[in-house]
């Protein structure tokens, strides 16, 4: 398709043609991403909608934040429904988005105090959440407005987004040239692939944060989801949800998922690390550590729906967030509240603070190198 004939389907979509524009699929299968106009920042900056279609899964992708603005997948009777938390709207996610679907960098999860050392130079980044940094900081990519190509390719389509992080962004050293592909597979699998390139030494830890409710979203508690998780040790943290580098085993505590079991069945637990997150907010040490290439590293399922999310990666951590700081003040897309324990995230990474904690697998990106990682999101019922 030629430049002008996708302008014409974009004014065709913002004008509410959208699934008609749709209706042609691809050759191998999968459907041309579309665009459309989803809102106006307050500097006038334009942010458009992708929409997508492959393999039965539906997928729309903002330009602010490389959003995950909607997910939808089959249940078992071959009914959709969008199984991601969000917003109809971007004045919300400017305003309120507790990162609801983001692309989450420079880096992903937590700094303490936003300190780190590389290279005998100390580094102050940007400090959001309490003393620490949280996601990148205060203005991280899930804040940022990306440059979007969509494609296809054989029977996938997708989109690659670009962001360049300028030196000295967020108090993080080095220009970072980032490359996030999102890719729908014949099969419906929706596959992320990262890549990242720097012109001084930093630290990088790229990640996906998708509020996972496989009921539907605004359907309520996600604690009757069954979830497994391949890994023996997780992260202990401190008051301050900063892992004290204590590789420790989930063997008899809440935090063992290496057998399959409902996410609530031991949410409520008297354990110190509970009343630390309010819940579950921690990192698992995958088994498989780092790898080459994705492996499966955990399964959730929905009884209710019978849909069910298989992820594998490349990354050697999952951080696993029972979505505790839901407080009954956001309305989502579907027009109704969300509470504690209504989403979950699963988000592949290496470990929070590894640049504090030189035990954990390194996230330092140096000239030269080109940091890569993968997740795959499997569905099915």
């Amino acid at each position: 398709m030629d430049m002008s004939r996708r302008t014409v389907i974009a004014g065709a979509a913002a004008a509410g043609l959208t699934a008609a524009a749709m209706g042609t699929a691809h050759a191998s299968g999968g459907r041309k991403p579309v665009k459309e106009l989803f809102g106006t920042l307050a500097d006038g900056t334009k942010v458009h909608r992708w929409s997508l279609e492959n393999g039965g899964t539906r997928l729309k992708v903002l330009s602010y934040g490389g959003i995950v603005n909607s997910l939808e997948i089959p249940d078992r009777h071959g009914r959709h429904r969008n199984v991601s938390l969000g917003f109809d709207n971007i004045e919300d996610y400017v305003a309120k988005s507790p990162y609801f679907g983001a692309l989450i960098g420079r880096y992903g999860n937590r700094i303490g105090k936003g300190q780190f050392t590389l290279d005998g130079t100390a580094y102050q980044v940007s400090v959001n959440d309490g003393v620490n940094s949280l996601h990148g900081g205060a203005k991280g990519f899930d804040k940022r407005v990306w440059d979007v190509e969509p494609f296809t390719k054989g029977s996938d389509v997708g989109l690659h987004l670009h962001y360049t992080s300028v030196d000295g962004e967020m108090g993080y050293p080095g220009t970072l040239k980032a490359k996030v592909t999102y890719t729908l597979t014949r099969s419906g699998d929706w596959r992320i692939d990262y890549e990242a390139t720097t012109s001084k030494a930093t630290v990088v830890n790229l990640t996906s944060h998708v509020y996972w409710n496989l009921a539907g979203e605004g359907s309520g508690s996600i604690y009757d989801h069954e979830l497994s998780i391949a890994a023996a040790r997780y992260t202990p943290v401190d008051s301050g949800l900063i892992p004290t580098g204590e590789l420790a085993k989930v063997a008899g505590t809440p935090f063992d998922f290496r057998r399959t079991k409902a996410v609530g069945a031991d949410i409520r637990v008297a354990h110190q690390q509970l009343l630390y997150g309010k819940g579950i907010d921690h990192n698992w040490v995958l088994d498989k550590g780092v790898t080459a290439r994705p492996v499966h590293v955990a399964t959730l399922r929905d009884p209710s729906s019978g849909r069910s999310l298989s992820i594998a990666t490349t990354e050697p951590g999952l951080q696993f967030y029972s979505g505790n700081f839901l407080d009954g003040t956001l309305v989502g897309s579907g027009g109704r509240i969300y509470r504690q324990g209504d989403a979950l995230c699963l988000e592949t990474q290496h470990f929070p603070d590894s640049p504090n904690k030189p035990s954990f697998p390194s996230t330092v990106l140096r000239p030269g190198q080109t940091y890569r990682t993968s997740t795959v999101h499997s569905f099915g019922v």
